[in-house]
C-alpha cells in the first residue's frame, strides 16, 4: 500500500514537466548526467524502496542526456561506484578478469579497474520495479513516437495497477492520434483489471465490447476466471458463475471423489481397493466362503466383498444410492475469482461480443481461403476448359503440364540463384514449354482421335503414366523445392485472427491477370474470334476460311502453357513431385463441368463454387479433409443432375454436345 503512493508522487512530477514544455521531452538540460547522480549520491550507491523515488524525481527534473540508457543500467545491475570519488560508471568485462570502467556521460573509456577495486549496485526487485515503472514513464514522453510505442508494447506485455497514472499523464501529453489510441486502449485494459472502483472498471470493460485483439480477450478471459467450490449453502459473498448439477453436468463420482477428498465421506471403493481387499482376506483358497477361481467377474468380487463387510472385516461398500444421498447435501458450483459481480456481468457480456465479433473475422478468414483456393483451381482448370471446349477432347495429360511447368520453375531457381529474377523467367519459359509439349501431343496423338473420344482417353491417360514415369527418372521421388522471394514470404496480417498468406495474395492476383489475359484474347483478338467460331460452328468456320486443325493446334497449345504457368504458381504453395499434377485433374474436370464447358466466366464461377463449397465443409470438419472432399463430390453429383450444362452453358457445338 506504500508504493502508490511514491509512485503517484513521481507521476505527479511527470504531469508537472510535460505542462511546462512545449513538447515531451523535447530538448534535454546541458546539466551532466553524472552531476546529477552525485547530487543524490548516497541514495544512487544504496538504493531502497523509500528513497528510489527521490532519485527518480531529481533524474526526470534535470532530464540530462543518457537518463533512460542510465535507468535501464541501474535496473539490470550494470552501475558500478567507484569508493574513491563516488563516481558512476558503466562496465564491461576486460583482460585478466578486470573491468573497463566506461563514462556514462561521454561512453568513453574512464580505466582499466579490478572487480575489487568498485562496488557493483545491486537494487533489489522492489527497488528495480519501481525504476521499471519511472522508465516506462520516460519512455511514454519520448520525443520519438518509435520509442512510445515500443513503451506501450511493454506496457501490453506486463500489465501493472501502477502504470495508470504515468499512462493518463503521457496520454494528456500525446499529440499523434494513432498513438493516443493506442493509450486509450490500453488504460481501457489496465482500468477492466486493476481499477479500484467498480464504475470505473465496467466502463473501462465497455470499451472492450468487439475487441478482438488478443490482449483484450486475455484481458476479459482473466476477469472471468472462476474456482470450483462446494458447499451446504452458497455463501451470500459468493460471486457465482455456475451451478453444476451431480450427475447431469457433473460426474457423479467426480463430486463425491471431491467430498471424499475434503474428508467429509468415506472414501469410494473402486476395483483396485476391492481387489486388494479381497487379497488381503483370502483365506484358504476363498474369500468371503466364495473359491478364489470364481472371483473372475466385478458382480463376482463385490459379492464376496459384501460377505467381508457383513462379517465387519472391510469397511462398508459405498453404493450408488449413497453418493446420491451424499452428494444432494452440497451444492456444487463455479465462483468467479473476482467478487464484484457488476464487473464479471460487464465482462461476460464484452467477451459475448467479442466472440461474435470473431465469428464473423473467422467467416471473412474462411472466404480468404476459399478464394484463394478458387485462384489455385481456376489456374489449374482454366487451360483445360480452352482445350475441352473447343476441341471436346478428354485430356487426362493435363495434370502432367501443371507438373512439367513446376519443374521447370525448378530448374530454373538451380540455374538462377535469385528467387525474384527466377521466377520472372521461368514463368514465360514454363509457358513456351508446356505450350510446345502441347503442340507435339497434340500433333502426334490427338489430331487422328478426334472422332474417337474413349480412345482418346486412354491415349492421354497412357501419356500422363509416362510423363510422371519421366518425371521421376529425371528429378527423383523426393519433393523438389520451388521457393518464393522474401517479399512473397510471410502474410498479410489484417488483426489477430485474420491472415492471408502473401503467396495466396499473389496467386490471387496472377488468376485475377489470366482472367482478363484471356478475356482479351478470346474477344479482341483475331485468334480469338476463330476459336469462338470454331467453338460454335467448325463447319461454318471452315467454309470462311478459318483452318480448323490449325486452331485446334494453337488452341491445344494454349491450354497446355498455361497449364505450365499455373504449375509455377502452384509449385510455391504445393509439394513440387511427379504426382502433383495427379492431384488437380480430379478438381479441374469438376471445375470445367460445373462452371460450364469451354466458358472462361463459367470456369471462374466453377473455381469459386468448389473452393467455397471445400472450404466450408472443412469450417465444420477441419480434422478430416478426405470427408469435406468426398462431400464435395456427392454435391457436385447432385449439383450436374440439375444443371447438367454447368453454370454458364455455351451456344453452338458445346450446346449440341
Amino acid at each position: 500500500m506504500l508504493r502508490l503512493p511514491r509512485f503517484v508522487t513521481l507521476v505527479a512530477c511527470l504531469m508537472i514537466c510535460a505542462m511546462l514544455r512545449p513538447a515531451p521531452l523535447a530538448a534535454q538540460a546541458d546539466t551532466p548526467l553524472q552531476d546529477v547522480l552525485q547530487a543524490v549520491q548516497p541514495l544512487v550507491a544504496s538504493p531502497s524502496r523509500a528513497t528510489v523515488p527521490q532519485v527518480l524525481a531529481a533524474l526526470l527534473d534535470a532530464d540530462a542526456p543518457g537518463t533512460v540508457d542510465f535507468l535501464r543500467a541501474w535496473a539490470e545491475r550494470e552501475v558500478h561506484e567507484r569508493p574513491d570519488d563516488g563516481l558512476f560508471f558503466y562496465a564491461r568485462d576486460g583482460a585478466d578478469r578486470n573491468l573497463i570502467l566506461i563514462d556514462i556521460d561521454t561512453g568513453e573509456v574512464a580505466g582499466d579497474v579490478s572487480s575489487r577495486d568498485v562496488n557493483q549496485i545491486r537494487p533489489n526487485a522492489g527497488v528495480r520495479r519501481e525504476i521499471n515503472a519511472a522508465l516506462v514513464s520516460f519512455e511514454l514522453l519520448n520525443p520519438n513516437p518509435d520509442r512510445r510505442m515500443a513503451a506501450l508494447a511493454a506496457i501490453a506485455r506486463s500489465p501493472d495497477a501502477d502504470q495508470i497514472p504515468a499512462l493518463e499523464s503521457a496520454l494528456a501529453a500525446e499529440e499523434e492520434a494513432r498513438i493516443a489510441l493506442r493509450m486509450e486502449r490500453l488504460l481501457d485494459l489496465l482500468n477492466a483489471r486493476f481499477a479500484t472502483d467498480s464504475a470505473t472498471r465496467v466502463d473501462a470493460i465497455e470499451g472492450l465490447r468487439g475487441d478482438i485483439s488478443t490482449e483484450a480477450r486475455r484481458a476479459l478471459n482473466q476477469i472471468l476466471q472462476t474456482r470450483a467450490d462446494f458447499a451446504p449453502d452458497i455463501p451470500e459473498d459468493t460471486n457465482v458463475a455456475r451451478i453444476r448439477t451431480p450427475g447431469e453436468d457433473m460426474d457423479l463420482i467426480a463430486a463425491y471423489a471431491t467430498l471424499s477428498d475434503a474428508g467429509l465421506v468415506p472414501p469410494r471403493q473402486g476395483r483396485n481397493a476391492i481387489r486388494d481387499a479381497l487379497r488381503l482376506n483370502a483365506v484358504s483358497g476363498e474369500v468371503g466362503g466364495i473359491p478364489v477361481h470364481r472371483l473372475d467377474t466385478d458382480e463376482m468380487r463385490r459379492t464376496a466383498y459384501r460377505a467381508l463387510q457383513d462379517a465387519g472385516t472391510v469397511p462398508p461398500l459405498v453404493t450408488q444410492a449413497d453418493m446420491e444421498a451424499r452428494v444432494a447435501e452440497y451444492i456444487f458450483f463455479d465462483a468467479y475469482l473476482e467478487p464484484d459481480a457488476a464487473v464479471t456481468d460487464a465482462a461476460r457480456d464484452a467477451l459475448d461480443s467479442t466472440r461474435t465479433a470473431i465469428s464473423l473475422w473467422q467467416f471473412l478468414g474462411i472466404s480468404l481461403d476459399a478464394l484463394s483456393l478458387a485462384s489455385i483451381f481456376f489456374l489449374a482448370a482454366i487451360g483445360l476448359a480452352i482445350t475441352f471446349g473447343v476441341m471436346r477432347v478428354i485430356n487426362m495429360a493435363h495434370g502432367e503440364f501443371i507438373m512439367m511447368g513446376a519443374y521447370t520453375g525448378y530448374v530454373v531457381q538451380t540455374v538462377i540463384p535469385n528467387l525474384t529474377t527466377s521466377l520472372v523467367v521461368a514463368f514465360p519459359l514454363a509457358f513456351a514449354v508446356t505450350f510446345g509439349a502441347g503442340v507435339a501431343m497434340e500433333r502426334l496423338v490427338i489430331r487422328h482421335l478426334y472422332t474417337r473420344p474413349l480412345e482418346t482417353l486412354l491415349a492421354t491417360f497412357g501419356i500422363s503414366i509416362a510423363l510422371q514415369q519421366l518425371a521421376k527418372n529425371i528429378f527423383g521421388t523426393q519433393a523438389r523445392p520451388l521457393t518464393s522471394p522474401d517479399w512473397l514470404a510471410g502474410a498479410i496480417q489484417v488483426n489477430d485472427v485474420v491472415s492471408v498468406a502473401s503467396i495466396r495474395v499473389a496467386i490471387f492476383a496472377m488468376a485475377l491477370a489470366f482472367l482478363l489475359l484471356l478475356l482479351f484474347i478470346l474477344n479482341r483478338t483475331r485468334l480469338g474470334l476463330e476459336v469462338r467460331a470454331v467453338t460454335q460452328n467448325p463447319g461454318m468456320a471452315a467454309s470462311m476460311g478459318i483452318n480448323p486443325d490449325r486452331i485446334n493446334m494453337l488452341t491445344f497449345g494454349l491450354g497446355s502453357g498455361i497449364a505450365g504457368v499455373a504449375g509455377v504458381a502452384i509449385g510455391l504453395v504445393a509439394q513440387v513431385t511427379s504426382e502433383m499434377g495427379a492431384n488437380y485433374i480430379v478438381q479441374s474436370f469438376m471445375t470445367v463441368v460445373v462452371g460450364g464447358v469451354g466458358s472462361v466466366f463459367g470456369t471462374l464461377a466453377g473455381a469459386t463454387l468448389i473452393g467455397a463449397l471445400q472450404k466450408g465443409i472443412e469450417w465444420f470438419n477441419p480434422a478430416n479433409t478426405l470427408a469435406a472432399q468426398t462431400y464435395m463430390v456427392l454435391f457436385i453429383i447432385l449439383f450436374i443432375q440439375f444443371r447438367p450444362k454447368g453454370i454458364v452453358a455455351l451456344k453452338g457445338r458445346a450446346a449440341g454436345d
